[in-house]
């Protein structure tokens, strides 16, 4: 028995360590990596790549995006990655690993999305912290806008499109599919937020202006760093601000204290609530994506406006 069923063995194992080498990966997949430097990049790129590829994003759940400091499997996944998807200038720990992987192939989002200059919020304009410099006057904070994420998904649909030929009619379809969701959530903002009674919102740092092509202006207590103290001279204009133009919210937001927000907003007896920048996932938001974040924002706004 020995003789007739040891072969047999020996085939077998030979077999399924063939597997390892295929171009499909357990699962079904292509075997593609995608790592994404923070989580709209990440819900993009889940998107478009849909089965066909495992993506990792670098900053945990409940982090601040700007603060990112990589691990060395980090950046060892950067090096490795078949697709890496960042922003450059917002995460100086990535554009670092960037510049050592020579090789790898990226989509830069950023340029992709077309960074606008910051609006104008009553701060210094010298007021810039350190995980911002390389961005000079522009917003980093693109992704509010759902039109420049959808050009965020198509660039990473091509990407991936390279990185995985044999995919590529899927990849498109993918981004296809998430632009109609974008171009949807865009609709739904422009509807929303027309023949409010009140178009001035007050934030806790300067996240929102890409909401100003719906017609708001973002007025934020601490300028572009969530970490700036404000002057006296800033939240005096705040009071006046509020009270002259009858706000009635004060916004704070989760991966920052909302201290700063919560005591202005008791100052002056006006509600304080969230408005969430969607820089990351926390622990009361993991059953959330993109969509349903923003359709949050969008409720909280319109009730805070006084919108029909």
């Amino acid at each position: 028995m020995r003789a007739v069923w040891l072969p047999i063995a020996t085939l077998l194992v030979a077999t399924s360590g063939c597997a390892a080498f295929t171009d499909e990966a357990p699962g079904g997949g292509a075997g593609i990596d995608v790592v994404t430097a923070f989580y709209p990049l990440q819900y993009v790129a889940e998107r478009v790549a849909g089965d066909h590829a495992d993506v990792v994003n670098l900053t945990k759940p409940g982090s601040e995006p700007h603060d990112l400091e990589l691990a060395v499997a980090q950046t060892a996944a950067v090096t490795n990655a078949d697709l890496l998807v960042y922003e450059k200038g917002l995460q100086a720990a990535v554009d670092a690993a960037v510049d050592q992987a020579h090789d790898v192939r990226t989509v830069e989002a950023g340029e992709v999305a077309g960074l606008e200059p910051l609006a104008h919020d009553g701060h210094d304009d010298a007021e810039h912290d350190a995980g911002h410099d390389d961005l000079g006057d522009l917003d980093p904070h693109f992704w509010l806008d759902p039109l420049k994420l959808a050009k965020v998904a198509d660039a990473v649909a091509e990407g991936l499109s390279k990185a995985d030929p044999l995919h590529a009619p899927d990849y498109r379809a993918n981004a296809a599919a998430l632009g109609s969701d974008l171009t949807t959530l865009d609709e739904e903002y422009v509807d929303g937020l027309r023949g409010c009674a009140r178009d001035t919102v007050v934030v806790s740092h300067n996240a929102f202006g890409y909401l100003g092509r719906y017609g708001l202006f973002i007025e934020p207590i601490s300028g572009l760093s969530p970490e700036a103290e404000p002057t006296p001279a800033d939240l005096a204009r705040l009071h006046e601000l509020i009270e002259d133009d009858g706000i009635t919210t004060v916004f704070g937001e989760r991966l920052v204290s909302p201290e700063l927000a919560q005591s202005l907003a008791d100052d002056l007896g006006v509600e304080s609530r969230i408005l969430d920048p969607i820089e990351g996932l926390t622990s009361e938001t993991s059953g959330d994506d993109y969509l349903s974040l923003m359709r949050a924002n969008l409720t909280a706004l319109r009730e805070a406006n006084g919108c029909p």
